[in-house]
């Protein structure tokens, strides 16, 4: 068959034959239905939106002329998208593809459910997956994907809370004095919300207090709250560590093929990493209790961290993920709830705040891994606000979190362009955070750090990758 889309401007029409069932136009363009969906695109396109699986994945338009590289080394595969889209000798999407025409218009083809993969090529579109319910939409980049969007789940509270995170400052060396001096420093500042980063647990999968705090975690939760803040925790509820206690108290537990191997779920901390099997009632109960017990601590703004895991080994798994998030999303009340490391689509609805690109870093690129080992999802200021950029049409379904701004020039590479940057997508989606300890700035960083988080800038749009930022206008073409 072939839908029609009409271009105003052009007073001209465009047909595009399509095989697949047709459930009737809707605002922006059609329904369509079938487990294996073909689009044929009237002209030939150069560049595909290839969108990765969850946080950290690479969201792009790429060059249809170059095909994919092997991201390596294999075993960070696992973390660092769908498995089958980073062993693809052609470019797939995940969840929805799109085609860019010659004169800048887009055909895209989005599923409407969970565990679908979109290929790209010149002149087609081929999308697979069980449900079969599909949006096929075509025109300027942001009516389409806006159009895309209404039909998504969404799930939006009152604007985000200001954050100080102690991951990028600390990574992992965190213990209780440490962090009630920076406590002590940030209650100056208008921040909401004070959350402790990985480092406070014994190890992955044994979530108690190891001995650098002492006190425990309810001790720390009351210091914050004391301080005016909400309490915030990191936690990796379905990722876990061979060594752990709870790895060798219940093996059951683990996420395995079809051999009884445990599947792969990355190399991170120097280590292997497994995944807890999301669709086992008894790690369902063990995770449901796990947010019982740090509600019951203080916290209810949770970090909810490598959710790729729940769904490994990839699209396949995102059934499970989603009956695993609904039942946390249950426990956790009126807990504000940062899903990262998590399969995208999968996950609206259910999160608070999604954060939507690589983790940042105090630093542009790490190009030994960016170009050698063709990993576009490592820590780094570039690839995050690369991944970011082209995930904002989000902005409706979801508080979309683009990780940290930077403020200090204490202990990092970073150029003061640079960090604006990033501080201006801050104020582009409305998420601000830092990890900087107040005592690491001077009075000129100290100051702008001040006016990030108590004053927001008109932001506009000026074009795909253009934004007037007060009276500042911002260019993020480059990065493409």
């Amino acid at each position: 068959m072939r839908l029609e889309f009409s271009d105003p401007l052009r007073e001209s029409r465009l047909e595009v034959p399509v095989l697949a069932e047709a459930l009737g136009p809707v605002p922006g363009g059609y329904l369509l239905r079938g487990r294996e969906v073909q689009v044929f695109a009237p002209l030939a396109s150069k560049r595909f939106f290839r969108h990765g699986w969850q946080s950290w994945s690479l969201t792009a338009w790429v060059d249809l002329g170059y095909p994919p590289k092997p991201l390596l080394p294999e075993v960070r595969r696992p973390q660092a998208d769908d498995p089958f889209l980073l062993e693809a000798s052609e470019w797939w999407g995940s969840g929805l593809g799109a085609l860019e025409g010659p004169d800048g218009k887009v055909l895209l083809l989005g599923a409407l459910g969970v565990g679908s993969r979109v290929l790209g090529r010149e002149d087609l579109l081929l999308g697979r997956y069980a449900e079969g319910e599909w949006f096929l939409g075509y025109g300027e980049p942001a009516e389409v994907f806006a159009a895309y969007g209404r039909l998504l789940p969404r799930r939006l509270s009152k604007g985000p809370p200001r954050l100080w995170c102690s991951w990028y400052s600390f990574y992992n060396r965190i213990h209780e004095a440490l962090l009630l001096e920076v406590l002590e420093e940030v209650a100056g500042l208008p921040f909401e919300v004070f959350q402790i980063d990985d480092g406070w647990q014994r190890a992955l999968g044994d979530w108690e207090p190891n001995e650098r705090f002492a006190r425990g975690m309810a001790f720390l939760a009351e210091r914050i709250r004391e301080k005016g803040f909400r309490a915030g925790l990191w936690l990796a509820p379905f990722l876990v560590t061979p060594d752990s206690l709870l790895v060798r108290a219940h093996p059951e537990w683990i996420l395995r093929d079809g051999d009884g191997r445990p599947i792969p779920a990355g190399f991170n901390w120097g280590k292997p990493l497994y995944a807890l099997d999301s669709g086992n009632e008894e790690v369902l109960d063990h995770v449901a209790g796990l947010v019982r017990k740090v509600r019951a601590w203080g916290y209810d703004y949770l970090k909810l961290d490598f959710l790729y895991a729940a769904a490994l080994p990839g699209a396949e798994g995102e059934v499970r993920y989603c009956k695993a998030m609904e039942r946390i999303r249950e426990e956790a009340g009126e807990a504000y709830l940062l899903f990262c490391g998590a399969p995208i689509l999968a996950s609206l609805g259910l999160a608070d705040g999604l954060r939507v690109g690589p983790d940042v870093a105090p630093y542009w690129d790490n190009e030994d891994r960016s170009f050698w080992l063709q990993d576009p999802t490592g820590p780094g200021l570039r690839n995050a606000l690369r991944t970011t950029l082209h995930r904002l049409w989000l902005r409706e379904n979801v508080q979309v979190d683009p990780d940290v701004a930077f403020f200090r020039s204490r202990f990092s590479l970073l150029s003061l362009e640079e960090m604006r940057l990033q501080e201006a997508m801050g104020e582009i989606t409305g998420f601000k955070a830092t990890s900087d300890p107040p005592s690491w700035l001077s009075p000129e960083e100290r100051e702008r750090l001040w006016a990030f988080l108590s004053r927001d800038k008109e932001v506009k749009p000026l074009g795909p990758y253009r934004f007037r930022v007060g009276e500042e206008v911002l260019d993020y073409a480059f990065l493409l």
